[in-house]
C-alpha cells in the first residue's frame, strides 16, 4: 500500500453492510476518492453539529493518567517514513481501518507546524460492524487540527478529540440506527521530536529504542485491576473477562446502542484515551502500531526484534508491515490484521554489538604464597 497518505481499508466509501461510514447529512464531511481509489482527506472543513460548536478547550479533560517516557540526548530531528498493511485474516469481514499521514498539517491546511516534522497515524479496530471505525478514522484528526489552540496544547486537544468523536458518533447513530457499532482506537502524533500516543482499547503501539521494545500504550482489558475498579465504580461489572458480560475491552468509541455501557452522564465503557508521550532521540528507530490481532501472537519485544531484522534487510516500512502481518497469519492469528510501521531514521537499524564482559582474574592468598615459593625456588 503505497503513497504518503492513506485511509486504509476505505477504498470504497460504501461498507459491506451497504451503509455510508458517515451519515449523509449537512452536519458531516464527505470523503473524496482519488483517481486510484484511495480516499484522501477533503480540503473542506468539517461542519460540526450545533452541539459541538464549543471549542474543545471547554472540555475538562484529565491528563493525569498519561505517562511520559524518560530519555535524554542531544537535539534530534526525525526523518519520517512509514508504511502500512492490512489483511482480513480468517474473519469473514474486514472491520479494521487505518490512517497514515506523513505530512499532517500540510494535508489539513495548517501552516503552524510546517517547518518541523509532523505526522499522524491511527488504527481503528471495529466490532459489531465497521461504521464506528470508519467514522473515527475520518473525523478524529479533524477535531484535532480544527481546535484553535492546536498545536500548543497537544495532549489536551488529542484527548478532547477522542471524546468529541465519540459524542459525534452518538449523534450520527441517533440519525441512523443502522450505524450502531463500536471501535477501539489508537493514534500516534509526531510534532518535531515529540511523540504523543493516545489509546482506547487493546490496539498497541511499541517504540523501538536501540533494539529495546518500549510500550507506548496499555491494553484496556476489563480484567485489569485499574479498569475493573473504574467499571465497578460506575455501575458496571466484569464477568468472565467481559465488560457487563458483553465486551472484552474496557474502553472504546461508539457502542452507544448497548444497554448499560454509555449514556449522557457517562458509563462503565469509557472513550477517554490514555496518553503516553516521548521526546524522540537518535536512539529511537521505529514505531509499530497494530490492532490486537497482531499482539495476540506477538509479544512486544518479539515484534520489535522481528521488524528490526526485516528493516535491516530491506529498509522499507511498507514491506516490514506486510512481513509482520504475514508472520501473524503463519502464527494463526484469528482476527483481522492491521499494522503501521513508522521509521524515524533514513538508514536501517544498525547492528548492535554487545560489549564484551570484562573478566576479572584474581589469586587467592594461598595461590600467591605458592607462586612466591615457586619464584623463590627459581631464584635460588
Amino acid at each position: 500500500m503505497k503513497g504518503n497518505d492513506e485511509f486504509g481499508c476505505l477504498d470504497n466509501p460504501i461498507t459491506s453492510e451497504g451503509k455510508p461510514p458517515n451519515p449523509r447529512t449537512p452536519s458531516f464531511g464527505q470523503q473524496s476518492p482519488t483517481t486510484d481509489g484511495v480516499l484522501k482527506p477533503c480540503k473542506k472543513s468539517l461542519v460540526r453539529h450545533p452541539s459541538l460548536q464549543v471549542k474543545s478547550k471547554a472540555l475538562d479533560i484529565a491528563i493525569g493518567n498519561g505517562y511520559e517516557v524518560e530519555n535524554c540526548g542531544a537535539e534530534f530531528t526525525p526523518i519520517i517514513r512509514s508504511g502500512a498493511w492490512a489483511d482480513i485474516g480468517f474473519r469473514t469481514r474486514m472491520e479494521d481501518v487505518y490512517l497514515r499521514i506523513d505530512d499532517f498539517t500540510h494535508d489539513y491546511g495548517l501552516k503552524k507546524c510546517a517547518d518541523v516534522p509532523n505526522a499522524f497515524y491511527g488504527v481503528f479496530d471495529g466490532h459489531g460492524g465497521k461504521h464506528a471505525a470508519d467514522f473515527a478514522c475520518y473525523h478524529l484528526p479533524r477535531f484535532i487540527v480544527e481546535d484553535q489552540n492546536f498545536p500548543e496544547e497537544v495532549e489536551r486537544i488529542v484527548a478532547s478529540a477522542f471524546l468529541q468523536t465519540d459524542t459525534a458518533f452518538a449523534e450520527a447513530c441517533a440519525l441512523d440506527s443502522a450505524l450502531a457499532s463500536g471501535a477501539t482506537a489508537l493514534t500516534a502524533l509526531v510534532l518535531g521530536r515529540m511523540l504523543v500516543v493516545a489509546n482506547v482499547g487493546d490496539c498497541r503501539a511499541v517504540l523501538c529504542r536501540r533494539g529495546k521494545a518500549i510500550e507506548m500504550s496499555r491494553d484496556h482489558k476489563p480484567n485489569c485491576n485499574r479498569e475493573r475498579k473504574r467499571i465497578e465504580a460506575l455501575g458496571g461489572s466484569v464477568y468472565d473477562g467481559y465488560l457487563n458480560g458483553q465486551l472484552n475491552v474496557a474502553r472504546a468509541l461508539g457502542d452507544w446502542h448497548i444497554e448499560g455501557m454509555k449514556d449522557a452522564n457517562g458509563g462503565p465503557l469509557s472513550a477517554e484515551p490514555e496518553l503516553m508521550t516521548a521526546d524522540l532521540t537518535e536512539e529511537d528507530e521505529f514505531l509499530i502500531i497494530g490492532c490486537d490481532g497482531l499482539w495476540d501472537v506477538f509479544r512486544s519485544q518479539n515484534a520489535v526484534d522481528f521488524a528490526r531484522r526485516r528493516l535491516q534487510e530491506h529498509n522499507d516500512p511498507a514491506m516490514c508491515s506486510k512481513d509482520l502481518v504475514d508472520e501473524a497469519l503463519k502464527r494463526k492469528s484469528e482476527d483481522n490484521l492491521t499494522v503501521v510501521v513508522v521509521c524515524f531514521q533514513s538508514n536501517p537499524p544498525p547492528n548492535l554489538v554487545a560489549p564484551r564482559a570484562r573478566v576479572r582474574r584474581s589469586f587467592s592468598a594461598e595461590g600467591l604464597r605458592e607462586l612466591q615459593s615457586l619464584l623463590d625456588g627459581l631464584g635460588n
